[in-house]
């Protein structure tokens, strides 16, 4: 399988996506707006969730037009919270019939490449994508979903990762894009206020958390809850959970041969990062470097970042937000 990409829209379809556009535009328009960064466009608010305009309108018209279908597996996530990880983890337990530790595109292409994200690659005349690899990603929050993800009976993952780590490295992740545009990067102080406030991508982090949580609460057969940290310290026990939730479990001879084991070394942060895709290029959004998307995949390293104060205040907006949830960051 070489494209999840869609076939180009016929003229039908063209003129459906233009008249969607523009409604899409007079609703952005009416949005209350909020500082992007030190980007110039605004970030807007929708539903109690900030959002890019790019991804915004991906989201508006994921929710008209995108089908979803029974086998789909969609991986869902904050960002910056291990969505590169997911991605190739997911792919690589799904495709290992097919391809192995050499042969896996994961192995020349980004793992954004080969997982799509709904509202960019998606959003428009979705009938047309393959479904030979039934895998997607979005950052959307679990009440912006299409009505089709959740009405379709679909396979949903969701992993979240502490508020802490998970700030640092988007914060780290915007300064190293400014920084490459020649662009004067926003303060880090600034960036934690903001995100305090819950004004950032696809934001509050934690109201993003919530939700997924309480819907997996709901529908355990339907979505699995992940937690960075613990697929860190024993990432083949959860790869062999991830097989078993999205109905491909490993075989008795596979976990013989050491099948799990070959999945999680080939998507170790150590490998992928090492890989020359993912040292050089750019990613179609933005033209963003991809080596940007591997930093270090660390647990803790917001240490070097913040201070004990900034860490304490994090700490307390996260057991307000989560009190009485049963949920712990």
């Amino acid at each position: 399988m070489e494209s999840f990409f869609d076939s180009q829209p016929n003229s039908t379809e063209k003129e459906n996506g233009d008249l969607l556009s523009k409604s899409f535009q007079d609703i952005i328009s009416s949005l209350p707006k909020g500082n992007s960064w030190g980007f110039p466009d605004h970030l807007l608010q929708y539903h109690g969730f900030w959002h890019s305009s790019v991804f915004l309108q991906g989201i508006l018209s994921a929710q008209q037009q995108f089908l979803a279908q029974p086998a789909d597996i969609i991986l869902c996530s904050a960002p910056k919270t291990g969505t590169t990880w997911l991605k190739s983890l997911t792919y690589a337990t799904i495709t290992r019939a097919s391809y192995d530790d050499f042969t896996s595109p994961l192995l020349s292409k980004t793992p954004h490449d080969v997982v799509p994200f709904m509202e960019l690659d998606h959003a428009h005349f979705s009938t047309h994508r393959h479904l030979g690899i039934p895998v997607l990603a979005t950052h959307m929050p679990y009440s912006a979903l299409p009505k089709s993800v959740t009405d379709s009976g679909c396979k949903i993952v969701y992993i979240c990762r502490d508020p802490k780590d998970s700030f640092v490295s988007l914060y780290l992740f915007v300064s190293k894009y400014q920084k490459s545009e020649n662009m004067q990067t926003f303060n880090l102080d600034e960036a934690f206020e903001q995100f305090c406030r819950g004004v950032c991508w696809y934001g509050p982090y934690w109201d993003h958390v919530l939700e997924f949580w309480k819907a997996s609460l709901e529908h355990p057969d339907k979505i699995l809850f992940l937690k960075y940290e613990e697929m860190s310290d024993d990432t083949i026990l959860y790869v062999k959970r991830l097989a078993e939730f999205i109905g491909c479990p490993f075989s008795s001879e596979e976990e013989e041969k050491g099948v799990p084991e070959k999945i999680v070394k080939m998507c170790s942060f150590e490998n992928l990062s090492n890989l020359e895709v993912n040292k050089n290029g750019k990613h179609r959004v933005r033209g963003m470097e991809n080596a940007n998307y591997f930093r270090k995949g660390k647990v803790g390293d917001w240490e070097n970042w913040l201070t004990p104060e900034m860490a304490a205040r994090l700490d307390q907006i996260t057991m307000q937000k989560l009190n009485g949830s049963g949920l712990t960051l």
